[in-house]
């Protein structure tokens, strides 16, 4: 460990440790919790701090505290047809149960060249990008699209009330020699976490990602969760394609919890400006073998191809043409040689973690 002025720095080992730990005391077994941890971990590694450990204070303690996580849970396949199952994850915790759902979905995709595991009753997974690259790593091309569950946080254009989360989507490929392609997004312009760290900062935001009643930017991130401002779609406007981001999140939502019979966040209870819960959450996590369809050798010549040529396009900028996944890989990389960052105030809110479950400090 190194600390200097601004970020303490903690080898990958270490972290992936702690919070091992972490998980262990909040009464996970070992697998689950190396699991969780690795998930959980994944945002300081890759550079998504949003969803990394900043996100264990605020959100995953208390999923346990309340009770809207289980810790000892054992996700029930209901329906199992081959290529694809219906799983209740019956309040596990989202940040091994949906690596879980992919590995079964690459598993199935090996036999049947497409694996999906539908799942309902699921949590907060993390990154889901984390789970995607698992497809990518053995060859195969992983998509995660999860709802929200029962809560409300984004306007349908027009729309007076929240009707639907940020619904996340997440599509991982092999790029050849090079890091995997992983699109990890919110169908909103960003994720609450984007806004939500820039609060806990102190800092303002960019015009376009919040947004008041008479569609106005605002760039005071607080007002976010002072209930003065709605996140904007991606997209913006509907004349610049708002729409475009409402439809993902539809797509998700109906790939997430219609397909699994999840809690949705559309529902005549938003009339009334009820946000509702993020529990109940639904996910279709599917994995597509091209090896099974196609010869696997032509699959990866053509993968090094197009993220290749990608890669080497002219560019304005010197910092070159870059496709999704791309910086994420670079900042793994950097981060497993030197350490991860951690800022001093997240480091010392983790140590007062350590010490309220009685396991050694970060």
């Amino acid at each position: 460990m190194t600390t200097t002025g601004v970020a303490t720095r903690v080898s990958t080992v270490d972290l992936l440790g702690w919070t091992t730990e972490v998980f262990r005391a909040l009464g996970l077994p070992p697998g689950r919790a190396r699991a969780a941890a690795a998930a959980l971990c994944h945002g300081d590694l890759t550079g998504l701090t949003s969803h990394g450990l900043a996100n264990l204070t605020r959100l995953y303690l208390p999923l346990f505290r309340d009770n809207r996580a289980d810790p000892e849970a054992e996700p029930v396949v209901l329906t199992d047809l081959g290529a694809a199952a219906l799983v209740d994850a019956r309040r596990a915790l989202g940040l091994w149960q949906a690596t879980e759902a992919m590995a079964d979905a690459v598993d199935r995709a090996r036999t049947h060249g497409i694996g999906l595991v539908s799942v309902r009753g699921a949590t907060h997974f993390g990154c889901a990008g984390h789970h995607t690259a698992l497809a990518a790593r053995h060859g195969m091309i992983g998509l995660l699209a999860g709802n929200c569950g029962g809560q409300r946080i984004a306007h349908p254009p027009g729309g007076t009330v929240a009707m639907l989360g940020t619904n996340p989507l997440s599509v991982a490929a092999p790029a050849g020699a090079g890091h995997p392609f992983v699109l990890d997004m919110s169908t909103t312009v960003v994720p609450t976490g984007r806004i939500r760290a820039a609060a806990r900062a102190g800092e303002s935001i960019p015009p376009g990602w919040l947004s008041d009643v008479d569609g106005q930017p605002v760039t005071d991130p607080a007002a976010f969760d002072r209930g003065e401002a709605q996140l904007r779609w991606l997209g913006g406007d509907p004349e610049t394609g708002g729409y475009k981001g409402f439809g993902l999140g539809l797509v998700v939502e109906v790939l997430g919890a219609l397909v699994s019979g999840a809690g949705t966040g559309p529902s005549r209870e938003a009339y009334t400006g009820d946000r509702g819960q993020d529990d109940d959450i639904g996910y279709a996590a599917i994995a597509i073998a091209p090896a099974a369809l196609r010869h696997s050798k032509s699959f990866q010549r053509q993968t090094a191809e197009v993220f290749g040529a990608l890669l080497d396009c002219p560019s304005t900028s010197d910092d070159g043409v870059r496709y999704p996944g791309w910086h994420e890989g670079e900042r793994a990389a950097s981060h497993l040689r030197d350490g991860v960052p951690i800022p001093p105030a997240l480091h010392a809110e983790l140590n007062e973690v350590a010490e309220l479950l009685g396991i050694g400090r970060l």
